[in-house]
């Protein structure tokens, strides 16, 4: 374990890692809104658009596997200013393409950067954080999330909507940006885990890691949790303009209300997961999730208030198990082995949200009048996955647990 930090430094650190969670999510999250938008200017099919949302998921993973080679191998702050910056040019390339094409090319580059991001932050909690304090530390990280969907989507759709689509991806570089020099002052120098590298070949990492049975049940474990949503998510914004029969206009208000209350229940479940019990509360938020996850899949046209009841909870929802999930998923981790492993479980986790948009835009079809057909299937499946979850937890050896 490196040095403890106090009480103000470590809330810096996580302040810092939530910012960089924060593009990283944002990154991602602009894309789902922006779905009309896309499908219209490049006259593409709901397919083709998952395609575009699974291209920077799988690329992650494709990345993570490559930084799973080098990852314990470079301090983490140094490792993660290098790779930040390049995330940062990668999303500017976003805002600059001119067609489908490039934009693909970006969001891939995008990908390969911001997937080892998210291990390496995570990482960082791991190994400074004690396993007793992780799930308040994950709770504080985890409002990256709440924060992107109350302020970041909804700002980044006001700027579609008034200036171009390009816009918010302009907006996210420049965070960035002002976030990597915070980033150089609050973090540490974080290179503990070095010595034990010396003489293991590159490879070497990574094959204990990989022989670890319960490294392997964690990886079952990340990408089910993972897949549960994403059959799903991804065709919410498309599915309530045509279906629901929201106006363009009152879409922010599914992210701004689902944001708000995620900002304020993140933190409870952090507290929750810490005193209850990380297993414990996962499996009450996987099983809880099934609810919304079918309700917004069954909406017809509906009032906006009802529609803002059964999304924020859904948000409520998948915020409250990501946090246990996260918590479980690093104490899983040999902490010898722990950037090595959390870079492959990135992968595992970007393949699998990629595989789940992927097979969640098979399902769904339109029908002659452009309605969204099959969503409800793409929901049970992702429940399917989320009840396997939940099995898959209690298999989990936890290191540092009490």
């Amino acid at each position: 374990m490196p040095q403890a930090l106090s009480p103000r430094r470590e809330l810096w650190l996580l302040l810092t890692l939530a910012g960089v969670q924060l593009t990283h999510i944002l990154d991602f999250m602009i894309m789902m809104p922006l779905g009309p938008q896309f499908t219209e200017i490049f006259q593409i099919t709901d397919a083709q658009f998952g395609l575009l949302v699974s291209a920077y998921t799988l690329a992650a993973g494709v990345s993570g596997l490559a930084a799973s080679t080098y990852i314990d191998r470079f301090d983490r702050k140094r490792l993660l200013l290098v790779l930040y910056a390049l995330f940062a040019l990668a999303t500017l390339a976003c805002g600059l393409a001119s067609t489908y094409g490039l934009l693909m090319t970006a969001r891939v580059a995008a990908g390969i950067f911001g997937g080892v991001l998210s291990a390496l932050s995570q990482t960082i909690v791991g190994d400074v954080i004690p396993f007793a304090r992780r799930g308040r530390a994950m709770g504080v990280v985890m409002t990256s999330f709440s924060v992107a969907t109350v302020a970041g989507v909804p700002l980044g759709l006001f700027l579609a909507a008034h200036l171009s689509w390009h816009a918010p991806f302009f907006g996210i570089a420049a965070l960035c940006a002002l976030l990597g020099l915070m980033a150089t002052w609050t973090l540490p120098s974080l290179g503990h885990h070095l010595a034990d590298q010396a003489g293991r070949s590159v490879l070497g990492g990574i094959r204990r890691v990989l022989v670890d049975v319960n490294h392997l049940k964690a990886f079952a474990f990340s990408g089910l949790m993972m897949f549960a949503g994403f059959t799903v998510i991804p065709y919410i914004t498309i599915f309530m303009r045509t279906n629901v029969g929201l106006a363009a206009e009152e879409i922010p208000y599914i992210y701004l209300c689902g944001g708000v209350v995620t900002l304020f229940t993140a933190r409870l479940f952090g507290r929750m997961t810490d005193r209850k019990g990380k297993v414990e509360t996962f499996r009450l938020m996987a099983i809880a999730m099934i609810v919304p996850l079918l309700a917004t899949s069954l909406l017809g046209r509906a009032p906006l208030w009802a529609v803002l009841v059964v999304s924020t909870l859904l948000f409520t929802c998948m915020s409250g198990r990501m946090i246990p999930g996260m918590a479980i998923v690093t104490a899983a981790a040999d902490p010898q082995l722990r950037g090595t492993f959390m870079t492959l479980n990135a992968s595992v986790q970007s393949a699998a949200m990629g595989l789940a948009a992927f097979v969640g835009g098979l399902i769904i079809q339109r029908d002659p009048q452009g309605m969204v057909q099959n969503y409800w299937m793409a929901a049970v499946v992702g429940g399917c996955a989320s009840l396997a979850s939940l099995w898959m937890a209690g298999k989990l050896t936890l290191h540092g647990a009490r």
